[in-house]
């Protein structure tokens, strides 16, 4: 079997070997089992884990966050089933690399070794850049793993994503994390100049990011530090990370459902945690303002009307205000919205109304409820019999207001909490006011 740095054409390989190479290639993985974190996927009942048993690889996707393993597992599988190892980026190649890579594989399956190509940021080829895969994909010429940090279903052809496996990569947990810094100390031969305190303040900042972690780690084996340091020390001397949040992809929208359904839940501290996660993240306040106001009529609705009127006012008192005051009227807002009581009533009604509105088409309306401006409309019989409800004793005539071909529907049904218990007891009280009038 060759060696798993054998390869040639990838000077990152043996670079990796160089003892003046990065600490997170020195430290790469040299089997499956050096793999933290993905026990998932590598351990003897994961699916790498089975597929390297039977010798047999197919093409995956490895989709997970930065620094978590994607490119050591891909080198890993090219070495563990014998298959030439291509790596190319799709930040850095083009169509003219594309080809290039291809006729390679070609020959070199012709020759009876295929060839395992692993493309980085696989998500950033267009669309017929990924087309041009299939056919390598489908003869066997090349077992494509590609390497992605956002959502394959959003970012991947449909054909491609039926020819390959996708496979999810963890976020490296604090456990992994730990494992990754023992390495590092073994490999320098000393220990990180840290207390306790500070070495789970620096696994922290890594965010799941090993590769991350490493480069901080190698920061600190270079500078000369008599005593260890504690948190306070540290944050001065490495730099703080920054939460990974792209605001079009989709740890976006992941948040965004998180803190509508903690809302939804009427879970106040979660809700003000992924608020939080946001703001800090450097999304748009009117991004999140706009989501409470849509959450205030859609979950809250006539249960608490002021909902409605809390999340606008948060909306005037933001633009008003600006950053950082007005980030307390958001806060308010979504304190008041977690916290009032819950009904989907008013969204239900709406959709249900729609519906029937698409179905029944142009019904007309009972005659006596129509206006009769003209003299021929009042002959035909337009407005002839309606019944002015402030003249009843009630102040509530009980009229029919559907149109002939239609029974009476009933789209808006308040449930029994907050506010809309009141407005259950007046639809009770005219419903049955309404049947007494017309029984």
């Amino acid at each position: 079997m060759p060696g798993l740095f054998d390869d040639k054409n990838d000077q990152q390989s043996e670079a990796e070997n160089t003892p003046d190479a990065p600490l997170a290639d020195r430290l790469r993985p040299r089997q499956l089992a050096d793999i933290v974190g993905q026990d998932h996927l590598v351990g003897p009942e994961g699916t790498i884990g089975r597929m390297v048993a039977a010798g047999r690889l197919s093409s995956i996707i490895l989709w997970g966050p930065p620094g978590t393993g994607k490119t050591s597992l891909a080198r890993l599988l090219a070495y563990q089933t014998e298959l030439h190892f291509k790596s190319i980026s799709a930040v850095f190649s083009g169509v003219a690399d594309l080809k290039k890579v291809f006729a390679e594989a070609e020959m070199r399956f012709q020759s009876g070794k295929a060839t395992l190509l692993f493309v980085d940021e696989i998500h950033r080829f267009n669309r017929s850049q990924q087309d041009s895969f299939l056919p390598y994909v489908e003869r066997g010429t090349v077992v494509l793993v590609g390497a992605t940090t956002e959502n394959p279903s959003f970012e991947l052809n449909a054909a491609l994503l039926s020819r390959a496996q996708v496979l999810i990569l963890n976020r490296l947990d604090a456990l992994a994390l730990g494992q990754l810094l023992e390495r590092a100390e073994k490999l320098e031969d000393k220990s990180l100049p840290l207390t306790s305190n500070a070495r789970e303040a620096l696994i922290a900042s890594a965010d799941g990011d090993g590769r991350f972690l490493l480069n901080q780690a190698e920061t600190l084996f270079s500078l000369d530090i008599k005593d260890p340091l504690d948190p306070a020390q540290l944050a001065k001397i490495l730099h703080r990370r920054m939460a990974v949040y792209d605001k079009d992809r989709e740890g976006h929208y992941n948040l965004i459902s998180a803190l509508h359904k903690a809302l939804r839940g009427s879970d106040p501290q979660a809700s003000l945690y992924y608020l939080a996660r946001m703001l800090v993240a450097g999304e748009q306040p009117l991004f999140l303002l706009r989501r409470i106001v849509r959450f205030a009529v859609e979950d809250i609705g006539m249960a608490d009307p002021q909902a409605l009127v809390q999340a606008l006012a948060a909306k005037q008192a933001y633009e008003f205000l600006g950053s950082p005051e007005g980030e307390l009227a958001i806060v308010q807002a979504c304190l008041y919205c977690a916290t009032a009581p819950k009904s989907n009533a008013a969204y239900k009604a709406q959709k249900a109304a729609w519906k029937s509105a698409r179905d029944t088409g142009s019904l007309m309306p009972p005659q006596n409820i129509l206006n009769a401006p003209t003299k021929l409309m009042k002959e035909i019989g337009y407005g002839a019999g309606y019944s002015y409800d402030h003249e009843t004793d009630d102040g509530f005539s009980g009229d029919n207001y559907w149109p002939e071909e239609m029974e009476p529907q009933r789209f808006y049904q308040p449930v029994d909490r907050g506010f809309e218990h009141k407005i259950r007891e007046r639809l009770d009280y005219w419903e049955n006011l309404r049947a007494e009038k017309t029984g």
